[in-house]
């Protein structure tokens, strides 16, 4: 249900900002957007998997909350943000 070490690094260098980076809201937010999508899938075949769920629900929070933080930040990130990742806001 997690995503791949391959995947992860592609997001790591697509969403950095600088070389290295791997704590910007940018990157954490994509890797983030990642995890929930692949567990989004997993629950159209495994409907009444409640634990996994609760962690779905937290990893949308935690995201949430990096979301408003580039918000408040810098909002033309943030918005390009949104854009490139497809998130409806």
């Amino acid at each position: 249900m997690s995503i791949t070490p391959e995947e992860k690094e592609r997001l790591i260098k697509e969403y950095a900002i600088k070389e290295g980076d791997t704590g910007s809201p940018e990157v954490q937010i994509a890797i983030l957007s990642s995890r929930i999508k692949t567990l989004t899938e997993h629950f159209k075949s495994h409907k009444k998997d409640n634990h996994s769920r609760r962690g779905l629900l937290t990893m949308v929070a935690t995201r949430r909350k990096l979301l408003d933080y580039t918000r408040s930040k810098d909002e033309a990130r943030y918005k390009s943000l949104i854009e490139r990742l497809g998130i409806r806001r």
